[in-house]
């Protein structure tokens, strides 16, 4: 459930300031763009703006005193299920590396070096990019604290390896923080959002869509097999082929593991979702105004997974699997993680069966989070796709 702008609580004065310098930041960018910048524009800014976005300014960000909570920080159980995926393949290859997008706290590094240690499958590197000081720092400290003996395995990078790599490529919520372009269908025609600056205050217009927007407006229509009715409203991720492209010039053999929030083409642009579903975070509140308070607030659209399905194969990679978050861990032994850990201390039980349910209920994390699997020369089924593979969905 979203809320209003006005329920939410009243950010400091340091981070309205912060949030003001961004916003001078992006009227610059404006003007010098002839008055007006894409939304897609606006939002890049406004989460990774050096030293003011929402990403790369210091703010905490995620678990309980954070904006949201992430899988990995719900229990390591998530985190040491993406071990056993990757230890899979890991048995495969003689020399084998992992490389994690968006690491966040770095507690889900830390898990899948333990897990794969204790499965005698530890990765030759472990690659981060992470572009934030602020956030390497906090990794940093996690992997300590939690895995002291391992740091030696993590690297930080600035962007992808220069040498190619064989192994797994994971992106858990990685996907959704990318910037995305929002659109609308009025009087027949498609238009597109673009941030204007007045008077230092930031507002959102629509203008004439140009044409790479009509055509990715008209390749949605043809997938999901009918056009926009007028007022109509969404949006899509303009740079997700590039992005991935870039992922399989750097992987020579392996997998890339995106877990994420979202649907297929049918169900994302339903008819009745004709506000789109671009949402952001402040302090576990969820709203629907990107432009309240830029850079203090996460700012998120749900995956279209059929359009990265479509993407991963025009630039090269196989579709090995796709299900659900609750369906994926099963399959790679949630089950008997939990069996491993449960006691007789009832305080335990509780908390353990309370992540359990968080990670695989539907009215949780379990159904409206997807894994999907995109491989490079590997050819053997994978574990957390074998009780249930929704590709025909996509």
């Amino acid at each position: 459930m979203t809320q209003s702008v006005e329920s939410l609580p009243e950010p400091d004065e340091a981070a309205k300031k912060r949030s003001r310098d961004l916003c001078s930041c992006i009227s610059e960018a404006c003007e010098q763009q002839g008055g007006s910048i894409a939304f897609s524009a606006f939002m890049h800014m406004a989460l990774y703006q050096p030293g003011l976005g929402y990403y790369s300014g210091g703010l905490q960000k995620f678990g309980a005193t954070g904006d949201f909570i992430t899988a990995p920080e719900v229990s390591s159980m998530f985190s040491q299920c993406l071990a056993r995926q990757a230890a899979q393949i890991f048995n495969e290859m003689e020399q084998a590396d992992m490389l994690e997008f968006g690491a966040g706290s770095g507690i889900m590094a830390a898990d899948i070096l333990l897990e794969m240690e204790r499965l005698h499958a530890l990765p030759g590197n472990y690659y981060i990019v992470e572009l934030s000081a602020e956030l390497r720092e906090r990794q940093k400290r996690t992997v300590m604290d939690k895995a002291p003996h391992l740091i030696e395995k993590l690297q930080w990078l600035d962007a992808l390896p220069q040498q190619a790599i064989q192994g797994v490529i994971v992106a858990n919520e990685v996907l959704d923080a990318m910037p995305v372009e929002c659109f609308r269908v009025n009087d027949g025609a498609v238009e597109q959002m673009r941030i204007v600056a007045e008077d230092e205050h930031l507002k959102a217009g629509y203008a004439e869509a140009d044409e790479a927007m009509l055509e990715q407006v008209r390749t949605i229509e043809q997938r999901r097999e009918k056009t926009f009715e007028d007022g109509y409203c969404s949006e899509f991720n303009p740079a997700v082929k590039a992005w991935l492209a870039s992922l399989y010039a750097v992987l020579d053999r392996g997998l890339v593991l995106l877990v994420d929030y979202g649907y297929p083409v049918q169900e994302y642009y339903l008819d009745e979702r004709s506000s789109g579903t671009l949402v952001c975070h402040y302090q576990h509140r969820a709203h629907a105004d990107p432009l309240w308070y830029p850079g203090l607030q996460d700012i998120t659209a749900f995956v279209d997974f059929s359009a990265v399905a479509y993407a991963a194969v025009d630039v090269g990679f196989d579709v090995s699997g796709y299900t659900s978050q609750a369906m994926f861990l099963m399959g790679c032994g949630l089950a008997e993680l939990h069996q491993s850990v449960v006691s007789d201390e009832p305080r335990q039980q509780l908390l353990l069966a309370q992540q359990i349910k968080t990670l695989t209920l539907p009215s949780e994390m379990g159904e409206r989070f997807k894994a999907i699997v995109l491989s490079k020369k590997i050819d053997s089924p994978l574990i957390g796709f074998a009780m249930q593979d929704y590709r025909n969905r996509l």
